[in-house]
């Protein structure tokens, strides 16, 4: 029993001392010279003013992408069951819009939830780099909390704008605080570590709270923070994104009530894990304030938009493979049978939840090199109804499947700016032809025009909205600044 006792009271020491070491921390270091009070102090100061002609122009067509693939994403089974869950066990609060249900309100907090979802249900939403989809973290969060403020406080266009901006800013800086957050993940799925962060961000940024609450906001957040990369080519993979969004909507409340957390939580101390706790190399560097040059991310590198839903490796294979189809059967009409293929090689980065050679899931298709090059290979592209159960069940799809092996060479990282996709087809009489992509048409360093985007949202909205109101929201994202609220945004969505 004395020895038990001893190493009881050895433990407790044990842990007294790390929360002194913390304590002294911030005893002796003012708090504006904290890496989380540079960040909470950066989210109050930051104005319109400091957002360039680029950074607008880009967040915009953030925008009009993010409600495009929520509003396609409303007519999925993954979204209906979210619905149908937070009508059905929370009691109804007519206030935030949901995406491509008219008439339908939800609390705040649920309308972020459920938009996220849709958002994230086909894996269409964008993607940056470091690896995070960060669209569908803040949009819905800042749409919901945009309804819920009274007709006299709407936020401006130009305002609204600035809080998506701050949003997506904080996910950047905090992945560029590890070199592991560069890769493709292993162990965290990245919208549900930096996303209910910028989430936080954003409103916090809309409710105007001062620099200690938007820290507290921040610190809260993170103890909200975080989902394992078993989920991902699943139905649950959507609800990270929904739940980034909805918390960090709830975080940014709850500080503005005075809820108080961690003064430390972005800093490194030795000893007690704060947002270190979800990268094993994170090196935390002060935010500089906005008056002072400040440039923001998105200034130095564009946004990745995706032409088909699936995970963003997938367009590099696809990309490839249709190289392969048109060697094969030309620009013009042309069939493409399996039989004339002996074996399919595709050299692509190791990742093992991308490498899943006989999916059987539509969400597992989305997340499989194999699946998406056979796609390609037959059909020349990847598309939407690439993932239906008709498409799938395809025996000449199948037949390709059999015929694949990977390989994972040295010089292709799993780093969605480095890597590359090549796919190479021999063909029964021995033949062999080569595809490769370095860089797909929609990633950052060869961005989609303004017309394919609208395309692709006009694709995507007419399931749901009427065609002048799809007309209507291009018009509106793509002016947004210049509104004195932003009713004129929510009330096409409402």
């Amino acid at each position: 029993m004395l020895s038990v006792l001893q190493k009881t009271t050895r433990s407790v020491q044990a842990v007294r001392g790390v929360h002194q070491s913390a304590s002294q921390v911030l005893k002796h270091r003012p708090q504006e010279e904290t890496v989380t009070a540079s960040f909470g102090r950066f989210i109050n100061e930051v104005k319109p003013q400091h957002l360039s002609p680029v950074v607008l122009q880009r967040s915009k067509r953030m925008v009009l992408d993010s409600i495009g693939v929520g509003l396609i994403g409303s007519t999925t089974d993954v979204f209906e069951l979210a619905l149908q869950h937070c009508q059905h066990m929370y009691a109804a609060d007519y206030i935030s819009s949901v995406y491509g249900r008219s008439g339908v309100r939800l609390s705040p907090t649920l309308a972020a939830f459920v938009n996220g979802v849709a958002t994230h249900s086909m894996d269409f939403d964008d993607t940056w780099h470091p690896a995070t989809h960060p669209s569908g973290a803040v949009l819905p969060a800042v749409l919901a909390l945009s309804d819920m403020m009274p007709a006299s406080r709407k936020p401006s266009g130009l305002d609204f704008l600035l809080a998506f901006n701050v949003g997506i800013e904080i996910q950047g800086r905090l992945m560029r605080f590890s070199n592991e957050a560069c890769n493709i993940p292993k162990r965290f799925h990245p919208p549900t570590v930096v996303g209910p962060m910028g989430s936080a961000a954003a409103c916090a940024r809309l409710l105007s709270l001062d620099p200690s609450q938007c820290s507290h906001a921040l610190a809260i957040a993170a103890s909200l923070a975080g989902a394992p990369m078993a989920n991902a080519a699943t139905q649950s993979k959507p609800l990270h994104i929904g739940n980034a969004s909805r918390l960090g909507l709830e975080a940014a409340l709850l500080a503005s009530r005075g809820l108080e957390a961690s003064p430390l939580v972005l800093d490194a101390v030795a000893g007690v894990a704060g947002f270190n706790a979800f990268y094993e190399d994170y090196v935390p560097q002060s935010l500089d304030t906005p008056n002072d040059g400040h440039a923001f991310l998105l200034e130095e590198q564009d946004m990745g938009f995706k032409r088909f839903p699936a995970h963003l490796g997938m367009h590099w294979v696809a990309d490839a493979a249709a190289s392969v189809h048109k060697l094969l059967v030309g620009v013009g009409p042309g069939k493409f049978w399996s039989d004339q293929v002996q074996d399919i090689l595709l050299r692509v980065p190791r990742s093992k939840y991308i490498n899943r050679p006989f999916p059987e899931s539509e969400h597992e298709a989305r997340h499989s090199f194999q699946f998406n090059a056979c796609s390609a290979l037959l059909d020349g592209e990847v598309t939407v109804q690439s993932f239906t159960p008709w498409a799938m069940s395809r025996p000449e799809l199948h037949a390709l499947l059999d015929r694949v092996r990977l390989e994972h060479p040295h010089d292709n990282p799993a780093n969605f700016n480095q890597m590359y996709g090549e796919v190479q087809v021999t063909l029964v009489g021995g033949d062999i032809l080569k595809g490769r992509c370095d860089t797909f048409y929609g990633h950052w360093r060869n961005p989609l025009t303004s017309e394919s985007l609208r395309k692709k949202f006009r694709s995507n909205a007419e399931l749901v909205l009427p065609s002048e109101k799809i007309e209507r929201l291009i018009e509106v994202v793509e002016k947004l600044e210049k509104f004195e609220d932003c009713n004129d945004l929510l009330s096409q969505l409402h």
